[in-house]
């Protein structure tokens, strides 16, 4: 279907950007995956355009010791391709690489996935494992938010009018072990079930413990009790049985939900088992 007239706008600085979307009806382009085919289907009308991609402030990428802020058009190809990523903060490279197919992850960008916020996409379940903090800016001003506040539940997020993601800031520690692990639709790479993990030991023993899913429920969500089992000395598949313990699992034509959470504690073992493989 071909999408309706609007108006297009290139700005070259974020505050040219911010002012444009304080307007009625604008919105903005970032990798446009999700928008333009929504606008295809009518399913989102903005009545203006505003191309993201010319603001160089927006493609970032830092490190400042365990801490890592990606700029918001940062594609999902240059955060699965940095050295310093894959080095420092694999999980973060490992789950992009994993969006899509590469045509998706040449476009696509991290700032409008999480943005989206689909229940089934990747990010989100490796945000909500390294202290994901998502930074905003409108015209009104700044803000700093939680990865957990800011996911509000499937395509809803704590966004407002006129309001957009300009940077997310994760954290990885060396020593640490990690491993983003998914069931993915064979047709659109979108996570039936996917699992992010993170791990440290002490002294030989699990000291720390950080699982999250996504694609199982409406949002992505931190499996509480598991994390809880382990720290505790449960063995990684009476961790794993938990992980979706009283979730109000979707259910789709691609799995029911009893088939869902059989999945997430299946393939929950097996991340679970790789991260810890990884932890020095």
């Amino acid at each position: 279907m071909i999408a309706y007239e609007f108006d297009y706008v290139k700005p070259a600085s974020l505050a040219e950007a911010l002012e444009l979307l304080a307007e009625e009806n604008a919105k903005p382009l970032s990798g446009g995956m999700s928008l333009i085919p929504m606008m295809k289907l009518r399913l989102a009308m903005p009545g203006k355009l505003v191309d993201l991609s010319g603001i160089g402030e927006l493609r970032k990428m830092e490190q400042d010791g365990p801490i890592f802020q990606i700029g918001a058009m940062t594609t999902h190809y240059e955060i699965e391709s940095s050295s310093m990523l894959r080095k420092d903060c694999p999980l973060l490279a490992q789950t992009a690489s994993q969006i899509g197919d590469v045509q998706v992850r040449n476009l696509g960008t991290i700032g409008g996935s999480v943005a989206h916020n689909d229940p089934s996409a990747d990010y989100p379940a490796a945000l909500l494992v390294m202290n994901g903090v998502v930074r905003t800016a409108s015209k009104n001003g700044l803000r700093l938010m939680q990865a957990s506040e800011f996911f509000v539940d499937a395509l809803t997020t704590k966004l407002e009018p006129g309001e957009i993601v300009t940077s997310i800031e994760v954290m990885s520690e060396p020593g640490e072990g990690t491993c983003y692990h998914k069931v993915p639709h064979p047709a659109s790479g979108y996570a039936v079930v996917g699992i992010a993990v993170r791990l440290k030991k002490e002294d030989g023993a699990i000291s720390s413990a950080k699982i999250a899913l996504t694609g199982v429920a409406s949002k992505a969500f931190r499996a509480v009790k598991a994390e809880e089992a382990l720290v505790g000395g449960a063995s990684v598949d009476e961790a794993a049985a938990l992980v979706a313990e009283g979730v109000d699992a979707s259910a789709d034509i691609h799995a029911s939900a009893d088939y869902r959470k059989h999945l997430a504690r299946v393939h929950a073992a097996r991340a679970i088992k790789a991260a810890l493989a990884k932890c020095q």
